[in-house]
């Protein structure tokens, strides 16, 4: 078990050196008044250089991450995150930045910023886009404000959002809060849209339909065009979730396919690094009739340079801050960049190839409820294990002990003890191989021995938690 890093400090011990006095007293004292001046020592450890090392780097194997191990969230396309990214991220022309500097000293990022928005232009098809939201909830928010700009600009007050019965929960709830009541739709046999549904819920009090496609079952929804025909018989705006634009790069765009706004993460499709309360990115494309609504700022290129323009009177207003979440968007560029048109390709095809590939090995020890060919992820079930009375989180607690990030779980909905597995491009047929041995093991264990199962994880920093009363009673404090 680590321990805290004050347990390892020592009198004396000096892991960097730092000048007595970096500044004069008297410097100080002319600028600094004398109530906020420090009247005790900070309280730091003493520790060595080989310790505060040793001591982060313990720490970081404690937890799992895409640099340690596969991550096969489904829905959430965790894939590696190149470190060039990083690097160039890290240059000092774009880390060393303030959002209050003057245009003229930040032509540089600001091309960056224009350069980026046209090219999530080519990759989806659409007319213009805005790189402001922080993350993808935060984009679909700003797509349905645009949606209700769009019909308010007409005159007319439209009251709900169709949402499929499969979607994404942040869907309905970024629709309520731009105060849309939504309406769910039903999946047919085949885990799309049932269409004789959509007819009989669209009407004019209808402002649009948010719809990922693919699906959240990872399977494309094959009447895309005749569900935006649909809509748009009754000048609906349809939305597409971007959360799995990762299975369709390079073969087919949002545009492509008649959708009027997209939303795209950096920190999913262009693996800007995902989770843990860090910065994202939810930028939002929109085709031609909805440009003037896009937020502002807005990056424009003229004889003289780069600048940011407010001006834009149909505008829905700003909807962050500044101008959006700045080291996110040059790791998305540099990745575009690096692979290139044939690239970006390459990886929605590979993705695809990875998630049918797992699909085939898992089927003949686990349920998979649309088992037909997916796109970048599928959904298994643990229902035909529920009967030897083991649960959906038992198998994926067990994973744990494989060295593996567990799948999403419970989620879509509309599947009984879901699984929900995105193996995404970026992981080799051993990794893939790993984890089919895996899930063939638990499988065994379910017939042979279930209480196994029934405790994992064995081998993780803490053994199974009460989830329900980690939620009711947070506790941050580290303890056994």
């Amino acid at each position: 078990m680590e321990q805290l890093i004050f347990n390892y400090s020592s009198k004396g011990n000096i892991g960097v050196s730092l000048p007595a006095k970096p500044v004069d007293d008297d410097v100080v004292k002319k600028y600094v008044p004398e109530s906020l001046l420090r009247k005790t020592e900070l309280n730091l450890p003493e520790v060595s250089e080989p310790e505060v090392v040793r001591h982060y780097t313990n720490l970081s194997t404690m937890n799992h991450h895409v640099d340690k191990g596969f991550y096969p969230l489904g829905s959430c396309t965790m894939k590696y995150n190149p470190k060039i990214n990083d690097k160039i991220a890290g240059m000092n022309g774009f880390a060393d930045l303030h959002p209050l500097q003057p245009e003229n000293s930040v032509q540089g990022a600001l091309e960056l910023m224009y350069d980026l928005e046209k090219m999530l232009c080519a990759l989806t098809g659409m007319r213009a886009a805005t790189l402001q939201p922080a993350a993808g909830s935060h984009g679909e928010l700003t797509g349905v404000m645009i949606v209700k700009k769009y019909h308010e600009s007409k005159g007319e007050k439209r009251k709900y959002i169709l949402v499929p019965d499969s979607a994404h929960g942040t869907n309905p709830s970024s629709a309520y809060s731009a105060n849309f009541k939504t309406i769910a739709l039903r999946s047919n046999e085949k885990g799309c849209i049932d269409i004789d549904d959509l007819k009989e819920k669209m009407s004019n009090e209808v402002a649009g339909l948010m719809i990922t496609n693919p699906n959240t079952l990872g399977l494309f929804e094959e009447e895309v065009e005749r569900i935006v025909e649909i809509v748009h018989q009754y000048d609906g705006i349809v939305y597409m979730d971007g959360a799995n634009l990762n299975a369709l790069l390079g073969i087919t765009s949002p545009g492509d396919l008649g959708f009027d706004i997209t939303h795209i993460n950096f920190h999913k499709t262009f693996s800007a690094p995902h989770g843990g309360g860090g910065p994202g990115g939810g930028s939002i494309a929109v085709v031609e009739k909805l440009v003037k609504y896009l937020p502002v700022p807005r990056v424009i290129k003229t004889e003289k340079g780069f600048h940011l323009s407010s001006d834009f009177p149909d505008t829905i207003g700003k909807v962050l801050g500044y101008y959006g979440n700045f080291g996110v968007m040059v790791r998305a560029y540099v990745y575009i960049v690096m692979l290139g048109v044939r690239g970006v390709t390459e990886v929605s095809k590979n993705a695809i190839l990875n998630a049918n590939y797992l699909r085939v090995k898992l089927a003949d020890k686990f349920a998979i409820p649309y088992n037909r060919k997916c796109m970048h992820e599928f959904v298994a079930s643990g229902e035909n294990h529920r009967e030897l009375g083991i649960k959906t989180l038992d198998i994926a607690k067990r994973l744990l002990d494989f060295g593996l990030h567990a799948p999403t779980v419970y989620f879509p909905l509309i599947v009984k003890e879901a699984i929900m597995i995105e193996p995404t491009e970026t992981e080799s047929k051993q990794t893939l191989d790993k984890f089919v041995a895996a899930m063939e093991q638990i499988d065994r264990e379910a017939h042979e021995n279930p209480e196994v199962l029934h405790s994992a994880p064995h081998k993780t920093p803490v053994r199974r938690l009460d989830e329900l009363k980690a939620n009711k009673e947070l506790n941050v404090c580290w303890g056994k």
